[in-house]
């Protein structure tokens, strides 16, 4: 008899404990989904406000510019201004608002706004009225010409089947991420990890994109242009990824770069030096943006994720100008090799950063860790981490040393 009842006794505990963590959870969720919802208003709230600071912001500049001649006196008038900028992404908590805040006002309306104090760049047009100064301020519009022609060319727009299957293939990755984590390889969900980032985000700005038609009757420059199809560094980082960026950072730091470059070793290779320094200065600018994420001081990890892509492109560059293929290497090749260098980059320098920002942990974690290893082995520098889960289901993520 002892025996029987020492042999029922776990399974009775375990009932217990079941239907212990069953009624917690009943009463907590009225509380967690007053909670979020709470949270969801606050986040909209905080960057409705950051959005209306900034166009604040823009129009004291559009004012000042009349005013205060070009150079110097009007800089440090627009300083504040740029400041501010630099600060707006601490504002927002949610994700993907964040980025979106980072892209557009850290970097688009920051750089615009420095160009314009010395009559540069596209707010530099006398003929813009306030509206369309602040839409082309704080958004990446298109400037078009008479003629129908743009500064960078035209696109045809995307079809609405193809921001469909990525919704449908960023539902997918989730169920898959959510359902079988336990089954899924570190390295799988650390690339899953990065799809359920970029998919969101190229959603959510082709919304905006659509809005801004409709309301504003201009065109935003593309932010991506399908980089999965790039068939070489060059395609990728000039024609696909980051498209804003990538032509911020082409007038504002490479066409300088190339003129002084071409004065002193020639105009033939004055392209060399002046990627590497469009590079470089896209690592500090990320870094910047991944410590406005939540990430702690930065590593330089990724700065040299960008050196070492500037110098494999400035290496991409010469070969092609100094030996003439009578082939053209096969397209299918060509993105499985430029797709295979650019994940194994991001897998060793991006992502391991990505996952010490304090922001994207608390988005993103709780299912990924469930992925046996995936944390243990993340960080650039081989520190460990470990879940804590509390009986409200919250989970906190924080560093073995």
């Amino acid at each position: 008899m002892p025996d029987g009842s020492c042999a029922s006794s776990p399974k009775i505990g375990s009932i217990t404990k079941e239907t212990m963590e069953a009624s917690i959870l009943r009463k907590l969720e009225p509380d967690m989904l007053a909670m979020i919802t709470g949270w969801v208003q606050a986040e909209f709230t905080s960057f409705i406000k950051v959005w209306l600071l900034a166009l604040f912001c823009l129009s004291y500049c559009y004012f000042a510019a009349k005013i205060l001649p070009k150079g110097a006196a009007r800089l440090v008038a627009f300083l504040p201004v740029a400041g501010f900028f630099l600060l707006t992404p601490f504002q927002v908590r949610f994700i993907y608002l964040q980025i979106i805040v980072s892209l557009l006002l850290s970097w688009v309306a920051t750089v615009k706004v420095c160009m314009f104090a010395f009559d540069n760049g596209p707010l530099s047009d006398p003929s813009l009225s306030l509206p369309k100064f602040l839409s082309i301020g704080c958004l990446p519009i298109k400037i078009k010409f008479q003629n129908g022609d743009s500064r960078h060319g035209e696109k045809r727009p995307k079809l609405f089947l193809n921001y469909a299957i990525k919704v449908v293939l960023l539902l997918a990755m989730v169920f898959v991420a959510c359902t079988y984590a336990d089954h899924i390889h570190p390295k799988i969900a650390l690339i899953i990890y990065g799809m359920c980032i970029y998919l969101p985000l190229e959603i959510l700005l082709a919304v905006v994109a659509a809005m801004t038609r409709s309301l504003l009757g201009v065109e935003m420059e593309p932010q991506f242009d399908e980089p999965y199809l790039s068939t070489s560094l060059q395609d990728f980082w000039g024609k696909r990824w980051n498209l804003v960026a990538s032509r911020m950072f082409y007038s504002a730091v490479y066409v300088p770069v190339r003129k002084f470059s071409a004065a002193i070793i020639g105009p033939r290779w004055a392209a060399l030096p002046a990627v590497m320094a469009t590079f470089w200065v896209s690592g500090l600018m990320h870094e910047l943006s991944f410590f406005q994420l939540g990430c702690p001081m930065p590593t330089r990890a990724i700065t040299w994720f960008f050196l070492l892509h500037g110098a494999c492109l400035a290496i991409e560059i010469g070969v092609k100008k100094r030996v003439k293929l009578e082939r053209r290497f096969p397209r299918v090749a060509s993105i499985v090799l430029t797709d295979g260098f650019i994940i194994a980059t991001a897998l060793w320098l991006i992502l391991p950063q990505i996952l010490w920002c304090k922001q994207l942990r608390a988005n993103f974690t709780p299912w990924l860790m469930q992925s046996s290893n995936t944390f243990r082995k993340g960080g650039s520098n081989g520190k460990k981490w470990s879940c804590d889960r509390n009986p409200s289901i919250q989970i906190r993520c924080f560093q073995v040393t």
